[in-house]
């Protein structure tokens, strides 16, 4: 993001809409895009629900860590619904323009989900360190009650504090263009088009993320130590076989999800790379829900299962 002081050639204006790009620099490809994305969506659909209902009907799968899975394909599908649908209709009609409201409410649920994403990961990384690190205790310590409290707490704790951000960015003045470079309504491009001194705003910025990112990144990688650090004690090479296989699935996850974002959103000010926002934008928001119920289905062989009798059925 860049933190600059913008001095205005016009009279600052109230922007009731913009523009956004998208990948209009690749006319050509406008088709194939759009054919593209509407495919990927399907099949973020199709997988997170599947991911979703098996891990609500079958007996086998009645346990915290498929409680987590099953919110967390839930979230998956929320979260891209808030980017897709509206990029292929741009991509459909090749209309590209967004009211500010549509463009703050975009935004907002951005953060807010994307808030939810992190803190659930923590989650399910505190759950994995629960059942590796302290296994007789497991039952009592995630219990449901406590399970359906970690979560609530999820979707809840960055509701507050991502609508004031986004207030405060919309309360900016614009000035001179209306057009944001992205598929979406996201945080850095649309402090490009604000005037003025917008330091304070990018610092606000950076805490946030601080906050509700890294802080939750930090404590993933303090329960993977641990867990890891647990892992080698074992005594047979199937139980850390075992142990390993139930946390590669969420680690790659982390890994797509958390790096795009914190790349995205710390990277040094100086750079100014509309192309490598929308590639890392791809990550977090299309990627990893893409890529989520592949991961887990593939890797674990009590989803194969539960998904063989589902289809059985």
């Amino acid at each position: 993001m860049k933190n600059q002081e913008k001095t205005p050639e016009e009279n600052l204006t109230k922007l009731t809409e913009f523009v956004l790009l998208g990948f209009s620099d690749v006319p050509h490809l406008q088709w194939f895009l759009f054919g593209l994305f509407l495919f990927i969506y399907i099949i973020i659909l199709i997988g997170n629900s599947t991911i979703f209902v098996i891990t609500k009907l079958d007996p086998a799968l009645q346990t915290p860590m498929y409680f987590f899975l099953g919110n967390f394909s839930c979230l998956e599908i929320c979260y891209v619904s808030v980017t897709l649908p509206r990029m292929l209709t741009d991509l459909w009609t090749q209309q590209r323009t967004i009211s500010s409201v549509a463009c703050a409410t975009q935004m907002c649920w951005v953060l807010i989900l994307g808030t939810t994403e992190c803190f659930l990961l923590a989650v399910m990384a505190y759950d994995r360190y629960v059942a590796i690190c302290n296994p007789l205790h497991y039952p009592l310590i995630m219990s449901h009650k406590v399970c359906v409290q970690l979560v609530v707490g999820s979707w809840i704790s960055g509701v507050p504090v991502q609508i004031g951000q986004t207030v405060q960015i919309f309360s900016l003045p614009f000035c001179g263009s209306n057009l944001i470079n992205h598929f979406f309504c996201d945080i850095p491009p649309i402090l490009k088009l604000a005037c003025g001194n917008i330091f304070v705003n990018v610092m606000i910025v950076y805490l946030i993320v601080v906050l509700f990112v890294m802080v939750p990144f930090l404590l993933i990688l303090l329960s993977y130590g641990k867990i890891i650090s647990t892992i080698f004690k074992l005594p047979s090479a199937t139980s850390r076989g075992k142990a390993f296989s139930t946390c590669s699935s969420h680690l790659i996850v982390v890994a797509l999800f958390f790096g795009s974002g914190i790349i995205t959103y710390l990277r040094p000010t100086t750079q100014d790379s509309a192309g490598t926002d929308k590639v890392l934008s791809l990550f977090y928001t299309i990627v990893t829900p893409l890529f989520n119920p592949m991961i887990y289905s593939l890797r674990n062989k009590d989803v194969i299962m539960a998904l063989r009798k589902l289809l059985g059925k």
